[in-house]
């Protein structure tokens, strides 16, 4: 049995994580917990998987929670024995907050498998220690190879841990390169659905509401990934975290649209193969292979039927529609700190237009004003990273908006 400490609980990964948790009961315990802030769904998963641990990276909800949990046992029913009362599970559970309590569950002794679903580049350094404490790391937090890539691939190798994508396509990738050499390998392919906007015109998505992004045709998503798969980021994030990932140069990594998402992710070999893995869009199924590879177990999950889906279509991405995935490609040329700028510019601008303060191809125009203003250099430390980080967040909100 394989104890999980889960960052993101809350989030679409994280629940679904938990799905395949409830569905599988024998094979996994959960025993740590993190969210950023969202306290009474937190409240739930405690009563139902009864963690050891817990962590809330906003501080004031995580004082809320712990005054919550106070309050409860103040004023519990009398009961014969402790566990006899049914908020038993939220009165044992130890709370923690801030980055310092993910950090906590992501380097805890209760934890063998760390699922880090966190949004954003708040995930670096949670993995960055998990992989210091020798931790394996089911990962769904792209933001941390993109941001940091080489430096956490290194660490990752010389301790000898396996990191596991849970991303679908980078899951797929993973798949389809089992047992081979890697000097076989002639490219990836990493597929994308084209995202709500696919058909539109550029003139009408210059006006697209953040309601309409939202609005994914095959997946069901949080929202600043939704956005990003509207503005195409979300591919060029993942060809970055794909470079860092399987140890390939960008050359080899191509994009193609597949509105259908059926074929994940493809791999092309030097005989000219092509090697593809296929499934019915469902997150649960490379989440279940992330939490337990390098071993498959039965999946109760719908069945792939090709004859009902008939039709697989393909088409290059169109760059003068969504520019942000060319910058992603631009950002990974240039190295060294470029990727965080690129990173930390998007997160600042998703949330920007969520708020209805900008409009759709504001987006990409502010991230390439940030890239122009960032000299990029080779970094060594994570704390030249976060540095860069800091730096272009504040550069954009204070500066560009």
């Amino acid at each position: 049995m394989k104890n999980l400490g889960i960052l993101g609980s809350t989030g679409s990964i994280g629940e679904q994580t938990l799905e395949v948790v409830r569905k599988n009961p024998g094979d996994y315990r959960v025993s740590a917990l993190a969210v950023m802030g969202n306290i009474s769904r937190l409240k739930e998963q405690i009563q139902e998987f009864q963690p050891k641990l817990v962590a809330v990276f906003d501080p004031d909800r995580g004082k809320l929670l712990k005054e919550e949990i106070i309050k409860l046992k103040a004023r519990g029913p009398r009961t014969k024995t402790p566990e006899d009362n049914p908020n038993y599970p939220l009165f044992r559970v130890k709370v923690l907050v801030g980055l310092e309590g993910l950090v906590a569950i992501a380097t805890s002794g209760e934890v063998d498998l760390l699922v880090n679903s966190v949004v954003g580049s708040a995930g670096l350094v949670p993995t960055v220690k998990a992989i210091d404490a020798g931790k394996n790391i089911a990962l769904a937090n792209k933001e941390t190879l993109v941001v940091a890539g080489e430096l956490v691939m290194q660490k990752a190798r010389e301790k000898g841990i396996q990191i596991t994508p849970i991303d679908s396509e980078h899951s797929a990738v993973f798949q389809c390169l089992q047992g081979e050499k890697k000097e076989s390998l002639e490219k990836i392919i990493l597929t994308a659905s084209g995202g709500p906007f696919r058909t539109w015109k550029k003139e009408e998505i210059e006006k697209a509401t953040y309601r309409q992004a939202l609005k994914h045709p095959n997946w069901a998503m949080g929202r600043k990934i939704s956005i990003d798969s509207a503005t195409m980021m979300n591919k060029g994030l993942e060809v970055i975290e794909a470079r860092w990932l399987f140890d390939v140069p960008q050359e080899k990594i191509e994009t193609l649209v597949h509105p259908e998402s059926i074929i994940h992710s493809m791999v092309e070999y030097v005989d000219s193969s092509v090697i593809a893995e296929l499934g019915v869009p469902d997150m649960k199924v490379p989440i279940q292979y992330a939490l337990s590879y390098p071993e498959r177990i039965k999946g109760d999950y719908e069945k792939l039927s090709l004859s009902k889906i008939r039709n697989l279509s393909f088409e290059e991405p169109d760059t003068r529609r969504f520019p942000c995935l060319k910058l992603a490609y631009e950002a990974l040329e240039a190295g060294g700190t470029m990727p965080a700028v690129l990173n930390g510019a998007n997160e600042v601008l998703v949330e920007a237009y969520l708020q209805e303060k900008i409009t759709f191809y504001d987006i990409p125009k502010y991230i390439k004003m940030a890239m122009e203003a960032h000299t990029p250099f080779e970094y060594t430390t994570l704390e030249e990273i976060l540095e860069v980080d800091r730096w272009v967040r504040d550069y954009v909100s204070n500066t560009l908006l």
